[in-house]
């Protein structure tokens, strides 16, 4: 992989970029500090950018009753059963900032069955671990043994789309080598 690239592949950025997208990774850098390289290695077709941070920021940043920090555990938690690097570092970063327990970030990375987590949220990411291992398997006691930690069908709903956005993102981090930018190693530590 070439020094500057954020996968494996010969895919350079759109150059130019839009006006818009360019913006966008000038908040990013301001904000973050950098541009993740999940969206430098989109930003080949913006199109295809636009569709994926569409659909990270409705999951990930939009209306739920699951918060900011449920989310990124579901990411982390279902990275770890893929083996994603770049999702494990990008949002392992993510869970100890947002927590501010390094040590919650680290357990679901390596085991979320050993962190230290309310049973609610061990409901929530058992239902993400299984609905990523065998998701033919997922059944009606799935679904209420997380009503039954006080989730409603909405929140089903979105512990099921942010495991499964997290999937397909795994596998196309994998399949392409994507990198995780230096930076989330130090983060929040």
């Amino acid at each position: 992989m070439a020094k500057d690239m954020p996968t494996a592949l010969n895919l350079p950025m759109a150059d130019p970029l839009p006006e818009a997208t360019q913006k966008y990774f000038d908040v990013c850098q301001e904000k973050l500090g950098m541009v993740p390289n999940v969206l430098q290695a989109y930003a080949f077709d913006v199109e295809k950018l636009n569709a994926f941070t569409a659909m990270y920021n409705d999951l990930m940043l939009g209306d739920s009753a699951l918060s900011k920090l449920e989310r990124e555990m579901i990411a982390v938690a279902v990275s770890s059963y893929n083996k994603c690097y770049y999702c494990l570092v990008a949002h392992g970063a993510a869970v100890r900032q947002l927590s501010g327990d390094p040590e919650l970030g680290e357990a679901l990375v390596m085991n979320y069955r050993v962190a230290k987590i309310d049973a609610r949220q061990r409901a929530m990411l058992d239902f993400a671990v299984k609905l990523t291992r065998e998701s033919a398997a997922v059944e009606e006691a799935d679904r209420e043994a997380l009503r039954a930690q006080g989730f409603t069908d909405r929140d089903i709903w979105d512990i099921a789309s942010v495991a499964g956005f997290f999937n397909m993102t795994n596998r196309v981090a994998s399949g392409t080598d994507m990198r995780p930018n230096p930076e989330y190693h130090a983060q929040a530590r």
